[in-house]
């Protein structure tokens, strides 16, 4: 699964990167957690791409009442093409996460570290997921919100957990929001780096880029 992350690049550049233009009051955070709200890229109404603030936990259209989302946080990729909370965002609504690397927690016996798990080559990468927008259907409010795909873990990450998110470069996220239906039957993971972090992170009200200074030699696959 895919609980905490990081995103602390200019967002406007990083947006770029990915074929999106204009602005958001983005601020650099590193422990970014579910019910906050994270920057995404999705298609816009004239095929352009629009930069947006989405909640992170998605909240599907027919829900009564938005804290479905708290517990909505990632879609598998194996079964997201049919589940009745996912499928008509799957098909009409996808969107990626703008990041800069996840947490991931390994076990070991009984004691759980955190690693924190970047690109290779330390650039600003995305994120695979889909959006919704919910209305209140008493007071009209609407809340937009977003989950994240997982994967089974590739050859790399399974030494730390058995699950991880989809994470693309721009050419795959191009195709992404294409709606390519066969990248979730694909690894197209860029080379990853990770490294053990402080326990701080544990805490989503922690914050800071000491969280994510290595506390041991990083890997890399």
């Amino acid at each position: 699964m895919c609980g905490r992350f990081a995103f602390y690049s200019p967002s406007e550049a990083t947006a770029a990167l990915f074929g999106a233009s204009g602005t958001l009051p983005v601020e650099p955070r590193y422990n970014i957690a579910p019910t906050q709200y994270v920057a995404a890229i999705r298609n816009g109404e004239d095929d352009s791409r629009e930069l947006v603030m989405l909640r992170w936990g998605l909240v599907p259209f027919w829900a009564k009442d938005p804290s479905i989302g708290n517990r909505m946080i990632n879609a598998r990729a194996e079964t997201v093409a049919e589940k009745p909370a996912y499928r008509a965002a799957y098909r009409r609504r996808r969107c990626i996460v703008l990041a800069d690397g996840f947490y991931e927690w390994h076990r070991e016996r009984d004691v759980k570290t955190p690693y924190f798990i970047s690109l290779a080559s330390g650039e600003p990468f995305a994120l695979a997921g889909l959006w919704e927008n919910w209305r209140d259907k008493v007071s009209g409010d609407e809340l937009q919100s977003t989950t994240l795909i997982t994967t089974e873990a590739n050859e790399f990450m399974a030494a730390l957990h058995h699950r991880m998110p989809m994470v693309l470069e721009a050419g795959s996220a191009d195709a992404w929001l294409g709606g390519d239906d066969e990248m979730i039957h694909t690894d197209n993971t860029p080379r990853l780096r990770a490294w053990p972090v402080d326990r701080r992170v544990n805490n989503a009200r922690n914050q800071g880029e000491d969280l994510i200074e290595p506390s041991d030699d990083a890997i890399e696959g």
